[in-house]
C-alpha cells in the first residue's frame, strides 16, 4: 500500500466515523435496553416498554440523562408489522413520547404539547406500509424498521411516584401479529477486531436501516472502506496495513467529534452553549407532533452531519427545542473550565419562561453522567422543594463540591463533583423568548 492509499483510507474512515456515529451509538443503546437495561430501567424486549420507577441517579450511566422525569423506553422493531400504541389520560400532567429512528431523527411526538393529555390510540407502521388504521387511530410511519420511543413523565418526587407508575402501566404496545418475532439488529462478524467493530456495525446497520435518500450519496462515498459491502465482513481478514489505516482514521474521527462537541456551531452567550438547534438535522420525516418548520432546520449539508453526530454523543435522544430547550456550559464568568475546586453562583432574574417547567442538572465531564453527592440532589429547578427566592423574585443558585454553610445557599445548592463538570439547563415547552434568544441566562460566577 502506498502512502497516498493509506492517507485516503484514513480520511474516508474519519468521515465514516462522523457520518455513522449516530446510527452506531444509538443502536448500541437500543441493544443495551433490549438485553440488559440501563441503571434503574430494566431490560425490555422489542415492542415493549422499559419503565424506570425512580428518578434517575448516578447509577443510571446514560449520557445526559435527566432527573426531572421518569423514563419509559420503548425499543421498537416493526419487522413484525404494525404495533398499536395506547396512551392514557394524564389529566393535564406533562409527558412526552418522543419517536426516534435508527439515525436519531426525531420524527414524531405524542404528549402534552403535541397532542394534549387525553387518552389516545396510535398505530406504528414500518416504511412502505400501505394498510388502513381503525377509525380514531392515528398512524405514525417509522422511517426505519427499528427505532425508539423515549417517554418522559413529569414527577415531582417520591410522593408522586404511584400516580406516574399507574400512567406508565396504562401505556401499552401491542403488535397486531402476536406470533411474529422481531428480526432485531444484524449481528457483527465475531472475527472483527474490537477496534474495527464500529465499521462493521456501520456496514451492517446502514444496510438494514437505510438513511434518508438525501444521504445515500454520502454513504456510497464510503464504499472504499467497505461500507455497503454485503456478505462476509471485509474487516475480519483485513491486512495489517489496511487495518492500521482504518484504526487511525477512526481515531481521527473520534477526535474531530470531540472538538465539534466543545466548539460546534451553536452560539455561545455568557459561556452557555445555546443548543437550540442541535436536533434540527431531520429534514425528511414529519409525523404527528413534529414541526416541519424552517426555524428548526439545518440547511448546510456538511454542518447537518456534524451536528447530528455531536448531538448523539453529547445528548442522545434529546428533544427538539420546541419541546424542550437545552443549553449547557463548561465555563465560568472568567472563561475557565468549571470545576469542583471552586464555588460558583448563578442568579436567574427572571427564572426561565416556560409552559411546563425548568431545571438545571449537574453532569460529570467527560462522561456526562449524574454526579453522586451526600444529599442526593442531581438537579434544581422550579419544582425543587425548599428553594428560597430573592426578595425581587430572582433565584440565586450556589454550585460547589462542598455544601455551603449559609442556610439559604444550602437550600439552593446544586452539588458538583470534585473535578470538572457541565451543567445543563432544560426548559420544557419554552417560551418564544427562549427560542428567539431574547431570554438571556447570565454567566456562572466564580465566587
Amino acid at each position: 500500500m502506498t502512502g497516498e492509499q493509506s492517507r485516503e483510507l484514513r480520511e474516508v474512515a474519519a468521515h465514516a466515523y462522523i457520518y455513522g456515529f449516530p446510527l452506531v451509538f444509538n443502536l448500541e443503546q437500543v441493544d443495551r435496553y433490549v438485553r440488559e437495561g440501563v441503571g434503574a430501567s430494566p431490560a425490555a424486549p422489542f415492542n415493549t416498554f422499559s419503565h424506570s420507577r425512580t428518578l434517575a441517579g448516578p447509577a443510571d450511566t446514560f449520557v445526559t440523562i435527566n432527573n426531572d422525569t421518569l423514563y419509559s423506553m420503548g425499543p421498537i422493531d416493526l419487522s413484525v408489522g404494525p404495533v398499536a400504541l395506547h396512551v392514557p389520560d394524564t389529566a393535564g400532567r406533562y409527558y412526552v413520547l418522543q419517536f426516534v429512528d435508527a439515525w436519531t431523527d426525531n420524527f414524531a411526538y405524542v404528549g402534552h404539547r403535541a397532542t394534549g393529555t387525553a387518552a389516545g390510540d396510535y398505530l406504528l407502521v414500518p416504511p412502505g406500509w400501505s394498510g388502513e388504521a381503525q377509525t380514531g387511530t392515528t398512524v405514525i410511519a417509522f422511517p426505519t424498521t427499528v427505532g425508539s420511543i423515549v417517554g418522559r413523565w413529569a414527577c415531582v418526587g417520591d410522593a408522586d411516584l404511584p400516580v406516574v407508575h399507574a400512567l406508565q402501566d396504562a401505556t401499552t404496545l401491542t403488535p397486531l401479529d402476536p406470533d411474529a418475532r422481531p428480526a432485531g439488529l444484524p449481528a457483527p462478524d465475531p472475527g472483527v477486531d474490537a477496534d474495527l467493530l464500529f465499521l462493521e456495525k456501520l456496514r451492517l446497520w446502514s444496510q438494514a436501516f437505510p438513511p434518508a435518500p438525501r444521504d445515500w450519496e454520502l454513504q456510497d462515498s464510503l464504499a472504499r472502506i467497505g461500507i455497503g459491502q454485503e456478505g462476509r465482513s471485509p474487516y475480519a481478514d483485513a491486512d495489517a496495513e489496511t487495518a492500521d489505516a482504518l484504526r487511525a482514521g477512526l481515531e481521527a474521527g473520534a477526535n474531530n467529534l470531540d472538538t465539534a462537541l466543545k466548539h460546534g456551531s451553536s452560539p455561545q452567550v455568557n459561556g452557555w452553549t445555546l443548543t437550540l438547534h442541535a436536533f434540527d438535522y431531520n429534514l425528511d420525516y414529519f409525523e404527528v407532533g413534529a414541526l416541519d418548520d424552517p426555524r428548526f432546520t439545518i440547511t448546510d449539508p456538511k454542518l447537518r452531519i456534524i451536528e447530528r453526530a455531536a448531538a448523539a454523543k453529547g445528548g442522545l435522544w434529546g428533544n427538539h427545542a420546541y419541546e424542550a430547550a437545552y443549553i449547557m456550559t463548561y465555563l465560568d464568568d472568567q472563561g475557565a473550565q468549571l470545576t469542583g475546586a471552586h464555588t460558583y453562583t448563578l442568579r436567574l432574574d427572571p427564572t426561565p419562561p416556560v409552559g411546563a417547567f425548568w431545571s438545571i442538572t449537574m453532569y460529570s465531564v467527560p462522561d456526562f453522567y449524574l454526579v453522586d453527592n451526600p444529599v442526593d440532589r442531581y438537579s434544581i429547578g422550579d419544582r425543587t422543594p425548599g428553594i428560597v427566592y430573592d426578595d425581587d423574585g430572582a433565584l440565586t443558585i450556589t454550585i460547589s463540591h462542598t455544601a455551603p454553610d449559609d442556610p439559604t445557599a444550602r437550600a439552593n445548592w446544586l452539588p458538583a463533583p470534585a473535578g470538572e463538570f457541565r451543567p445543563v439547563l432544560r426548559m420544557y415547552e419554552p417560551d418564544d423568548s427562549v427560542l428567539e434568544q431574547r431570554y438571556v441566562v447570565p454567566a456562572i460566577t466564580r465566587t
